[in-house]
């Protein structure tokens, strides 16, 4: 069993990194739950439009997390093996690239966010609930515009301390920052202490106010602390990254980057392919997703913990410990998921019942949850499984892994069964997510075999 399971100094180490994380994404999604709650109290019409929106935001989000990420490798191996240099070259590229992002995203919602939004939009008019959707859905967006840069300013930093241990500071600015949100989001969707009533549109810009707090709180907390984080020191006086270190993020990382944006609009594809079932299922999903993510927030912050302490372990040549170290935390994840997986089936029926939307949504919401529920331990596998592989830079493995799987496998059984068969949309939803069976048996075999075990740093000058 001490294979298995770690000790109690382990433990304390591992949680020293994800409680801070788990907090700060758990405070995000709960506030997030919130909005979501405060907008369907406007209409479902509303709720849908923005929960839309939000589906092809969180494509761009992904996107950039998938940037930071690439670099983000060779940051924490870098940190490991004491290279500041490195890691400021490595941040360097991220802010750069994510710049670059927030611009090319802008531009497309801009001009196509109509066709996007109307892409998920199927079934009859139930009280013009289409219209109001695609209305509200296209105001939403063009206030959220407005937050994509701060955002990706914020994850080049985030990304870059945590890979440096700093997971401490990123979550007191989350907490800030879904804190305004909250309030924001009170008095502008219903127009409290003299505001105008604004809806969604109050939603959007209380967002946006507060991704520009909590940007500002973590860049002028950085730049303080030089002493602590050298690799900031300079960071600007050029935008010089040496060449070899480019072509190797490249390399590395640009198999990372395309796998999450493609997996992100993997996940947006699944969503149209279920809204062909009508908009009674796109806001069932809405909810369980939202409540959701406020319990994923477990394997999800462990994932972020093996890629940090893995990747500093393969970076600082202790191989052998990284691979006892990566199982511990493999079964860490899976028994903490079963336990909250059985937490969310219990209390599944309370949390719709909380909006404001019909029985029927309320209805689909229950099951879409326990649904999600029963596949907690196996997306906390495959998660750890994947942050696995990439800690040791195997980027291009982790692309077939992740992204090629669904759009080769998830996605033509969704689009299949949704377009060409009558199945409901409960038992469609329930079977296009246990396609990732096989996916778990691949990543079992890959971490298993240990290709992930080397380090990718080692004999690199920054």
């Amino acid at each position: 069993m001490k294979k298995f399971i770690g000790n109690k100094a382990f433990y304390k180490m591992v949680l020293a990194i994800a409680i801070p994380i788990m907090i700060q994404n758990g405070i995000t999604n709960f506030v997030s739950l919130l909005d979501n709650i405060m907008v369907g109290m406007v209409g479902t019409g509303e709720m849908s439009g923005v929960a839309i929106v939000n589906q092809l935001i969180f494509v761009f989000n992904v996107s950039v997390f998938g940037i930071v990420s690439g670099a983000g490798i060779f940051g924490a191996q870098f940190y490991g093996c004491g290279k500041h240099d490195g890691v400021r070259h490595t941040f360097r590229f991220k802010f750069l690239c994510c710049l670059f992002l927030a611009a090319a995203a802008a531009v497309i919602f801009y001009f196509f966010g109509d066709n996007l939004i109307y892409m998920y939009l199927h079934g009859e008019e139930s009280g013009g609930d289409l219209t109001i959707a695609l209305t509200n859905g296209r105001k939403y967006m063009l206030v959220m515009m407005v937050g994509l840069l701060p955002f990706a300013i914020e994850q080049a930093y985030t990304s870059t301390l945590r890979e440096c241990g700093e997971t401490v500071i990123p979550m007191k600015a989350g907490i800030v920052a879904v804190l305004v949100n909250l309030v924001f989001n009170y008095i502008l969707i219903f127009g409290k202490f003299g505001a105008p009533v604004l809806g969604v549109v109050g939603a959007g810009i209380a967002t946006v106010l507060a991704r520009y707090i909590e940007t500002a709180i973590v860049i002028v907390w950085t730049h303080k602390h030089k002493e602590r984080f050298p690799f900031i020191e300079g960071a600007y006086k050029s935008m010089h990254i040496p060449a070899g270190l480019v072509g190797k993020i490249f390399v590395k990382g640009t198999p990372l980057i395309v796998n999450e944006a493609l997996w992100a609009s993997g996940v947006a594809m699944l969503m149209q392919c279920y809204s062909v079932r009508g908009l009674t299922a796109v806001a069932g999903l809405n909810i369980s997703n939202t409540i959701g993510n406020v319990f994923n927030v477990v394997y999800l912050a462990l994932g972020v913990s093996v890629s940090i302490i893995v990747g500093q372990l393969l970076g600082a040549g202790k191989m052998e410990e990284a691979r006892e170290t990566d199982t511990k935390l493999i079964v860490f994840s899976v028994a903490s998921c079963a336990v909250m997986g059985t937490i969310l089936a219990i209390v599944a029926p309370l949390f719709p019942m909380i909006y404001n939307t019909t029985d029927e949504v309320k209805h689909l919401a229950v099951q879409f949850i326990r649904i999600l529920a029963f596949i907690m331990p196996m997306n906390a596998f495959m998660n750890v499984s994947y942050f696995t592989l990439r800690s040791g830079g195997k980027t291009v493995v982790t692309f077939f892994f992740d992204s090629v799987f669904m759009w080769v496998a998830s996605i033509p059984v969704a689009y299949l069964l949704s377009r060409y068969t009558q199945i409901p949309i409960v038992p469609l939803y329930f079977m296009c997510q246990m396609v990732d069976i096989i996916k778990c048996i691949i990543g079992f075999v890959l971490v298993k075999k240990g290709v992930w075990i080397q380090n990718i740093v080692l004999d690199h000058e920054a």
